[in-house]
């Protein structure tokens, strides 16, 4: 018979292999959205990501890129394989460690292990690690390039650690087990800080193995020291280290005149010298606790130094070079995230507070010419009104809050507020209902804001289900066959709860260990992040590391089982028929319920839109983009598969950076600097960081050359005063102008030459803002000195209030605005958006070059992507309607072909609804009335489940799903008049009788 250890290693290795397996099958292929194109982009070619960054992530998934043998577009594929890999081994030692914990209770340490309690042991722990292994939170990491597999894998690595070094504390050089540990936990820092927060529990492990007689007040003394170790690496060794390293070589390059980095040159010194001298001591001296601290403190740095990767690649000046971090001060900032700002955590204002007294904050200093410059003080404010523990302190989300406590307008907030939204919002809505996502059952993927039909928890037990959410019997068939609808019946729940007594009746001490690690990773992450409303994608990825500690005791739930049936059956078999029914109730049912929408091995949106952003663009162009997934993924497909490298990607988020600014001066792949005239100390952190406006009540449109000089000039007499004596920069009018060289817009063909007759002799606009940040300067910039010679694009999906008032000499020609001097139509609104088309452009882009993502065909498509098919529809029916117009009927139905081939017949969501609305019109128009006629059909189906959905809804929950009650109305309108305008009797009939029908539903409700 296999030993003890064989079969440990066997099936731990086993499960290594199902989870490997599993998520090489499912990862997706390429790219995905948010920060994966950013980070394979920065792994390729060794560049910088957003801070705070992940330079040993990106080091091993460089490593994995090279089994692309030279293939760009298999780049990402393995990158993503990286992810597998790190999560297959993630479960591996999740199985080792719930195997150490369920024989530490029924195979106590130096006991034989007999048949069945082997049976037990390996039972609990194949099926807490496959259930682990099939969960949603950690399987949609485990398929893409992001860091959250590999920081899962170094906590896992860290507890089983410190459960080997509790099997082995009273053997010679078990203390290799807790140095192996801190430098895991170095090297985790090059990741992510999640594996940070397993401290406290492992402070403990330590404290019951080392005590003779635990007690409370030790217990209570070794977590705080836990604490006191964590909060050391995070401010003391993370970034103290740092600090003092800063400010010692400001010192040496400030006051004694000497070179930048001479002082940390020095302070390295220091530390190694004074590391290595303790250690010495300690070992002269025989003090082991010395010596092990001090051993796991130089073993944390040593893992730490990835970020000397940061250093050295800001200074070779990459393509991607986020924060340039090539000095103290700015790698100090660049690991304390301060481009994201700084949330209250202990006290703070209310989101109604007034500041009533400015407070400088810590100094803020970047590197000149030959020293170092201050620029300022962070701003830090006292307030009319504070709390402890502000949960409720964002002005920019006061309307949010007040809607999620019902408070009226004008109406102040209470400590009670703040506490309610804590527990409601923070750890209700953005805690609790990921768990049970994982454990319990997802009713869709969806984001949800709170209310009752989007991203909830479902347990799939109709009565439970129906009085938590009502309207279940009456759920629409997009609804129940959604494939993110996820079901389990709360039997994993149920069996992490019984593992949960169990664990906590037979060992309270390594019960408490896990229970503890759950907090951390969980409730604490929850304090931490304060995360405001209305955030803009799901975060269930945070708390992985809680989900893992779940797990754990899912995995035990088999011994609470084995211990019931053993009382009506043997042993042996109790245990077979425990294992049996873990993996049934658990793994088996997750990996049933998860598999369909998990599964991404058939989607590229990400990757294929990407190229349809760049593939908008004329040659050299100019790329206006605006927030992750517009950004992110054009940098993967320009540096790594070296798509249109012509092009200038400018994210107008980080255009407000000193930093991004001057990296935009510089020539990047063959796309050729910007042309901003700016000199770089116009333009540094603390000069013109914003220029506010103000009215001199001047009259006419100013040239925004001049406008420009106003706002560039150092003359004082082009300043205004201000209340301290200083003088600032402002902007004196809202009205620009921009002429424009007839001669220059031909030459290099600006516009196309149908249209030389319509070029405007200027632009006139009028500027939206109260204030001019870097961004709005850069591009006045740009306006000024480009001379039409490059093309200037926006992405579609930037903000309308980024164009700076430019909206009515925007053309489309794809995904992207051009900018064209064209005279604007005078018969509509001033501030209405026109939208202009250049159908020879966006017919070529839309039938010649772009790409789909495999959209209907893929069985299933995540969020983000289904979340494109509006701009994808629009993208179709604009440019179709708009070659009727033009009479150019044959190409209309060339473009509607295309949209039947690309677009799915599925509708994902209400709002979708709209563009199959005009899709159906733009089928009628081109004469494709049997495909119009399907789509009618379909949309209406689509509309008559979820409205009879919505409204049973509203019985007990009144304008819950107004808005899309609302839309669904609106649309069933306007396809009665379409199909009433092209006579399609049968389809209006039925359109007409269902509007009546809902609409004296409507009416009937009271509903407003």
């Amino acid at each position: 018979m296999m030993t003890y250890s064989k079969v440990n290693n066997l099936l731990g290795w086993l499960s290594f292999l199902i989870a490997t397996t599993t998520y090489v099958l499912t990862l997706e292929p390429t790219a995905s959205f948010w920060d994966c194109g950013e980070f394979i982009a920065a792994a390729y070619k060794m560049q910088i990501v957003h801070q705070p960054g992940a330079p040993l992530f990106l080091m091993l998934q460089n490593l994995f890129s090279n089994f692309a043998m030279g293939n760009p577009e298999l780049i990402a594929y393995w990158m993503n394989i990286g992810s597998a890999v790190s999560s297959g081994l993630t479960i591996l030692f999740l199985f080792w460690t719930i195997t150490a914990l369920a024989r530490k209770v029924i195979a106590p340490r130096g006991a034989e292990v007999s048949q069945t309690q082997l049976i037990q042991i390996m039972g609990a722990a194949l099926v807490g690690a496959l259930a682990y292994t099939f969960s949603d939170t950690f399987w949609f990491s485990a398929v893409e390039s992001e860091v959250y597999a590999m920081a899962s894998l170094c906590t896992a690595v860290v507890f089983w650690a410190i459960l080997k070094w509790d099997y082995h504390a009273d053997e010679p050089y078990s203390e290799r087990w807790l140095i192996l540990i801190a430098y895991v936990m170095g090297l985790s820092i090059g990741v992510h800080l999640l594996n940070l927060l397993t401290i406290p529990a492992l402070a403990l492990v330590v404290y019951f193995r080392k005590t003779t007689k635990a007690t409370n007040g030790g217990t209570i003394k070794a977590l705080l020291l836990g604490c006191i170790i964590l909060a050391f690496i995070l401010w003391g060794i993370i970034q103290y280290s740092i600090k003092a390293a800063a400010y010692i070589d400001l010192f040496f390059v400030n006051s004694l005149g000497l070179g930048f980095g001479s002082g940390i040159i020095l302070f390295a010194i220091l530390v190694i010298g004074g590391l290595t001298y303790g250690i010495i001591y300690s070992i002269k001296k025989h003090k082991p606790m010395l010596n092990i601290m001090l051993l796991c403190v130089s073993f944390i740095l040593i893992g730490y130094s990835s970020f000397a990767m940061v250093v050295v690649r800001a200074n070779a000046d990459p393509t991607l070079n986020n924060s340039d971090p090539d000095d103290t001060f700015s790698i100090l900032g660049y690991l304390n995230r301060e481009q994201y700002g700084d949330d209250p955590l202990f006290n703070g204002p209310y989101f109604d507070s007034q500041p009533i007294e400015y407070v400088e904050g810590a100094a803020i200093y970047r590197k000149g010419e030959n020293n170092y410059v201050k620029v300022g003080n962070k701003p830090k404010y006292n307030y009319d009104r504070e709390t402890f523990l502000p949960r409720i302190y964002s002005s920019e989300h006061a309307q949010a809050y007040r809607s999620w406590l019902n408070l009226g307008e004008g109406e102040q907030p209470s400590f009670g507020d703040n506490i309610n939204f804590l527990f409601s919002y923070q750890i209700g809505h953005m805690y609790a209902r990921y768990f049970m996502w994982n454990f319990a059952g997802r009713q869709n993927d969806q984001q949800g804001h709170g209310n009752f039909t989007d991203g909830n928890w479902i347990s799939g037990i109709s009565f439970i289900d129906q009085m938590r959410l009502g309207g279940q019997n009456a759920l629409p068939d997009s609804q129940k066959n959604n494939p993110s609808r996820n079901t389990y019946f709360f039997l994993p729940l149920i069996l992490g709860l019984l593992g949960a007594f169990w664990h906590f009746k037979y060992n309270q001490k390594d019960a408490g260990i896990v229970g503890l690690l759950f907090f951390f990773t969980g409730i604490a992450i929850v304090l931490y992040l304060n995360q405001n409303p209305l955030q803009p994608r799901e975060r269930d990825y945070a708390f992985a590391g809680s989900f893992y500690a779940f797990a754990i005791w899912i995995g035990l739930g088999v011994l609470a089982i084995s211990d019931f049936i053993k009382k009506k059956a043997n042993p042996k078999t109790a245990a077979i028929a425990a294992t049996v029914v873990g993996l049934l109730a658990a793994p088996v049912l997750m990996a049933s319920q998860n598999w369909d929408d998990h599964d991404r091995s058939e989607k590229t949106t990400a990757r294929d839109l990407a190229i349809n952003y760049l593939e908008s663009c004329a040659p050299n162009a100019i790329l206006f983009t605006y927030g992750d997934n517009d950004t992110y993924p054009l940098w993967y497909a320009q540096e790594v598969e070296n798509v249109r490298p012509d092009i200038r990607v400018v994210n107008l988020s980080l255009l407000s950076a000193d930093w991004y600014l001057r990296q935009m001066k510089e020539k990047v792949n063959e796309a050729d600097a910007l042309p901003i005239s700016m000199k770089d100390e116009q333009f540094v952190q603390g000069v013109r960081d914003i220029i506010r406006y103000t009215d001199y009540g001047i009259e006419g449109h100013i040239e925004l050359q001049n406008i420009l000089n106003i706002l560039l000039s150092d003359n004082p007499q082009d300043k205004q005063p201000m209340q301290d004596g200083s003088r600032e920069n402002f902007l004196p009018t809202k009205n620009f102008k921009l002429t424009v060289n007839r001669e220059d817009v031909i030459k290099n063909h600006a516009v196309p030459s149908e249209w030389e007759d319509e070029v405007a002799d200027s632009l006139v606009w009028t500027y939206p803002r109260n204030y001019v940040s870097r961004t709005e300067l850069a591009i006045m910039d740009i306006l000024v000195h480009n001379n039409w010679e490059r093309p200037i694009y926006f992405a579609r999906t930037v903000p309308s209030d980024n164009y700076l008032g430019l909206d009515k000499y925007l053309v489309t020609e794809g995904f992207t605005y051009r900018l064209m001097p064209l005279q604007p139509d005078t018969t509509q609104s001033p501030d209405q958006m026109i939208e202009r088309i250049n159908t020879d452009a966006m017919y070529t882009n839309t039938i010649d070059k772009f790409k789909w993502g495999n959209i209907k065909e893929a069985s299933y498509l995540d969020p983000e992507s289904y979340g494109m098919l509006n701009l994808i529809m629009n993208n179709f029916n604009t440019l179709s309607n708009e070659l009727v117009k033009e009479g150019q009927i044959d190409k209309a139905k060339t473009v509607m072909e295309r949209a039947l081939q690309v677009v799915p017949e599925k509708i994902y969501a209400m709002r979708e609804t709209i563009q199959k609305q005009s899709m159906a019109e733009s089928l009628y128009m081109v004469g494709d009335i049997e495909n119009a006629n399907r789509i009618v059909n379909n949309t209406t189906d689509y509309i008559e489940d979820n409205l009879n959905y919505f409204f049973t809804i509203a019985e007990t929950k009144p304008n819950l799903e107004m808005n899309n009650m609302q839309l669904g109305m609106y649309v069933l309108h306007a396809l009665d008049q379409l199909t009433a305008e092209y006579k399609q009797t049968e389809e209006n009939t039925r359109v007409k009788e269902l509007f009546k029908n809902f609409e004296a539903r409507y009416q009937m409700s009271g509903l407003n």
